[in-house]
C-alpha cells in the first residue's frame, strides 16, 4: 500500500519507547473555530522539541476543531502525531472509518479513551454514543490489525497502530484503577499514559503496583503545569483523580501572582527531571494547557534535549 504521507519521516512512539528511549509528549489543543493560526503556531514551536504531540478529541465533551485532522496537519508539518479517539460521539463503523483513514495518511499511534460525559461540556443537548467504552476500542482495534471489522467482515487491507491507553495513579481507592489498567493490558494496550500527576511519592507506588501487573508495557507520566492557584483548588475540589499536595500548592502561593506560571514551569521541569533520573516510568507526556507555547522553556528548564537522549 502506497500511503499518502511520506516526506517526514522520523521515529514514532512506538519505535522510540521500544529503544529504551525515554519519551517526551507534548499535546495540542484544537481551536473551537476554523482559526488554526495558533495552534500551526504550537506545532511548529514542539515538533523539534517533542517526541510526539497528542490531539484531544473533543476535550471535556467541548466542541473543538477535529483530533484526526489536526493530526494529519501535525504530520504534514513534520510532527508525530499521537491520535486520540474517545467513544462518546461516534459508533464503532465511525470510529473504525476512522482509523482506516487515519492509516492511509501514516498515522501510527493511537490513544483510545472512553470520554468525557457529555453534561460537562457545551453542549448539554447533544445525545451521547458510547458505542464502545476504551477496552473494546482497544479489542476493535487488534480485530482490524488481524484483517477483520468489528462485524467479523475481512477488511481490504488492514491496519497496525501502536494501542495506547490511560490510566490515573491518583485515584483514591487505586484498587479498581489497578482493574482497569490489568483489563487494558489484557485487551492489548502496549503503551499508557497518566492522567495529572503531582504527587510523586504516591506516583512510584502505583508504578511499583503496575510493574507487578506487567513490567513490559510502557507508562508514562501525564504532568499538568501549574499556573494559578484557583486552578489548584478547582482540581483538588473537583476533579476526580487529581489532586495537588500542600507542598506544591504552598510553593505556588509564595510565589508573587507574576511569577507564579514561572513557579510552575520549575515546578514540572523538577518531576521531569526525578522521572529521569530516578528511572520512575518511560516517558513524560506535557499538558500546558492554554500555554502549549511554554513548552520549549519547561524542557529547557528541565535541561532536556530529545536530540541528545
Amino acid at each position: 500500500m502506497t500511503l499518502l504521507i511520506e516526506k517526514h519521516a522520523k521515529p514514532g512512539i512506538q519505535e522510540i519507547l521500544e529503544s529504551g528511549t525515554f519519551l517526551v509528549t507534548g499535546e495540542i489543543g484544537p481551536p473551537k473555530g476554523t482559526d488554526i493560526d495558533e495552534m500551526i503556531e504550537h506545532i511548529d514551536l514542539m515538533k523539534d522539541k517533542v517526541h510526539g504531540m497528542n490531539i484531544t478529541d473533543n476535550q471535556s465533551s467541548v466542541m473543538r476543531y477535529p483530533s484526526l485532522a489536526t493530526a494529519i496537519l501535525i504530520k504534514e508539518r513534520g510532527g508525530e502525531p499521537n491520535l486520540q479517539v474517545t467513544c462518546r460521539d461516534r459508533n464503532r463503523l465511525a470510529i473504525e472509518a476512522d482509523l482506516l483513514f487515519a492509516y492511509t495518511r501514516g498515522i501510527r499511534s493511537v490513544l483510545c479513551l472512553t470520554g468525557d460525559s457529555i453534561p460537562v461540556g457545551d453542549h448539554k443537548e447533544a445525545k451521547a454514543v458510547f458505542d464502545l467504552e476504551s477496552v473494546q476500542l482497544i479489542q476493535i482495534i487488534r480485530n482490524m490489525e488481524e484483517g477483520k471489522d468489528s462485524g467479523g467482515n475481512e477488511l481490504q487491507g488492514g491496519v497496525e497502530f501502536y494501542k495506547g491507553a490511560i490510566v490515573t495513579p491518583e485515584a483514591d481507592p487505586i484498587e479498581p484503577q489497578m482493574l482497569k489498567f490489568e483489563k487494558k493490558v489484557e485487551a492489548g494496550a502496549q503503551w499508557f499514559q497518566t492522567q495529572a500527576v503531582y504527587d510523586m511519592d504516591n506516583f512510584k507506588r502505583f508504578m511499583e503496583k503496575a510493574r507487578k501487573i506487567d513490567d513490559k508495557v510502557k507508562i508514562c507520566a501525564g504532568l499538568v503545569l501549574l499556573t494559578s492557584i484557583g486552578a489548584i483548588k478547582y482540581m483538588n475540589n473537583n476533579v476526580p483523580g487529581v489532586f495537588v499536595p500542600a507542598d506544591l500548592a504552598k510553593e505556588m502561593e509564595d510565589a508573587p501572582k507574576e511569577e507564579r506560571l514561572n513557579t510552575g514551569i520549575r515546578i514540572m521541569a523538577r518531576q521531569i527531571r526525578q522521572c529521569i533520573d530516578e528511572k520512575l516510568c518511560d516517558g513524560v507526556h506535557i499538558m500546558a494547557i492554554g500555554k502549549e507555547g511554554v513548552v520549549p522553556r519547561i524542557l529547557e528548564t528541565a535541561e532536556v534535549d530529545i536530540t541528545k537522549m
